[in-house]
């Protein structure tokens, strides 16, 4: 065989754009329905599917899952044999078979009917048995799978993963899902790192280094060092932030000839700085600091300083 995998792999490729678009152009008001019924759903969505199918749905539960709609994936062959006590009657099943006539995906259906419980079908036989039985189905249209002895489940895996994603992405967006809901489902992980905001690694109460205006300069390294950020917030006698001065702070202010002996804080403070609020999330902050060349950012809420960050509790936070 004298072919080229790279021509092999582009061929492929391109047969599942084909699948993609049959797709989009098949979907239909049935994809409204079925949004519409997970939206009213008060229980899960416990997807169902043998082999290829059975692997893209246990994915397509995750998605839902981590989204903002309660999923798990059920295994029709265990459903038989006793699982089929993980349904409840609040749930929706999402069944997936690509011929529509799965012998262990068919023996479920009709007890899960016989209890109530809604049935979208993604198949991609509108005529075959699980569409016939489905409340609601959602039809792939691929005619060709990119296997080219068109057997292996190629083009159709792909389609029923990218329609898994359109449900998971329209009840998202339908629910106003956020990032700050995205991260409550992923504490741990490069993904919930990315999503962690400031409040949860700022300094905060008796950490902070606070110093007035009129404090001497003297009295201002003292606070500095013993609270070992490198920098200390200015206030007002309102609690305002009025300024910060940091070790680079002190040395522009001695290069030019002021003295730490006789020297007030305002003298040696950059008035103004950067903040952020304890809302933001850190890679935020970051991104802050990087643009402006800093290494402290104070955190405030109306004026007053509530916390601070610096460069090196973010770097331990693990968001890059």
């Amino acid at each position: 065989m004298n072919k080229n995998p790279l021509s092999v792999g582009k061929t492929v490729l391109e047969e599942e754009k084909r699948a993609l678009e049959s797709l989009i152009e098949a979907l239909d008001e049935n994809f409204n329905r079925a949004v519409e019924l997970i939206l009213n759903t008060k229980g899960k969505v416990i997807v169902t599917g043998m082999g290829k199918s059975g692997l893209v749905g246990k994915k397509i539960a995750a998605t839902l899952a981590s989204t903002g709609t309660p999923s798990f994936f059920l295994h029709p062959a265990e459903a038989i044999h006793g699982d089929l006590g993980m349904i409840s009657k609040e749930d929706l099943v999402l069944a997936i078979s690509n011929s529509g006539e799965t012998p262990e995906l068919l023996a479920i259906i009709p007890t899960i009917k016989r209890w109530g419980n809604k049935v979208i079908g993604i198949t991609n036989n509108p005529k075959s048995t699980l569409a016939r039985e489905s409340d609601i189905h959602l039809f792939l249209n691929v005619k060709k799978e990119a296997c080219p002895l068109n057997l292996a489940p190629t083009s159709s895996s792909t389609a029923t993963l990218a329609l898994g994603d359109a449900l998971a992405v329209a009840l998202l967006e339908m629910r106003g899902f956020t990032a700050e809901n995205f991260a409550e489902f992923h504490p741990g992980g490069s993904l919930g790192k990315k999503l962690m905001k400031v409040i949860e690694i700022m300094h905060k109460d008796e950490e902070l280094p606070l110093v007035y205006p009129e404090t001497p300069l003297k009295e201002t390294v003292i606070v500095m060092s013993e609270k070992g950020f490198g920098a200390s917030l200015v206030i007002d006698n309102d609690k305002n932030l009025v300024g910060i001065i940091t070790d680079g702070d002190l040395r522009r202010f001695i290069k030019k000839g002021g003295s730490i002996d006789t020297g007030k804080t305002e003298e040696g403070m950059t008035k103004n700085p950067k903040t952020v609020e304890k809302y933001i999330l850190v890679i935020e902050a970051l991104e802050i600091m990087e643009r402006y060349n800093i290494t402290v950012l104070p955190v405030v809420e109306n004026r007053k300083p509530v916390g601070l960050v610096h460069l090196h509790d973010i770097l331990k936070s693990g968001v890059i």
